[in-house]
């Protein structure tokens, strides 16, 4: 093998090595400052109002059609909440300068897939998800008792 070629299959092999650990690595790393999702109950969905979910005038996201696949923090979150109690997803840290957010799935994907899904039931930073019967307030903080 002539030495140029074997030169250009190692750095494409380091490339690809790099590459593979920024996938990786991030979500090991436990740096810069923990983000939780919390899920605060804040009533119940009347049964008589069908339009909470579907139509135009829809103002909270179908929390039942919310996979663990695609949503682990928002569904995590809304299971651990109990009836008057807020509840909480496990941590995310974001990372000191920010480079982790761009390899890993983050709670501020999951917001804004929500919002994407149905921009009406955004309420400030926080999205309106209906689940069970339960409307739920979803939002990223910093904070958990």
């Amino acid at each position: 093998m002539r030495t140029v070629t074997r030169n250009l299959l190692l750095g494409i092999g380091v490339v690809l090595v790099l590459l593979l650990a920024l996938g990786a690595a991030p979500s090991l790393l436990r740096s810069g400052d923990p983000y939780y999702v919390s899920a605060t109950p804040v009533g119940e969905v009347d049964a008589n109002e069908t339009n909470v979910t579907a139509g135009p005038n829809a103002t909270a996201v179908g929390g039942d059609t919310l996979s663990e696949r695609t949503h682990p923090f928002t569904t995590a979150a809304i299971a651990d909440a109990g009836a008057n109690q807020t509840g909480y997803s496990e941590p995310y840290w974001r990372g000191p300068v920010g480079i982790k957010g761009t390899f890993t799935h983050s709670p501020f994907d999951e917001l804004a897939a929500l919002r994407q899904r149905n921009p009406q039931a955004a309420d400030g930073e926080s999205v309106r998800v209906a689940r069970n019967g339960t409307l739920y307030r979803i939002g990223v903080t910093q904070d958990r008792p």
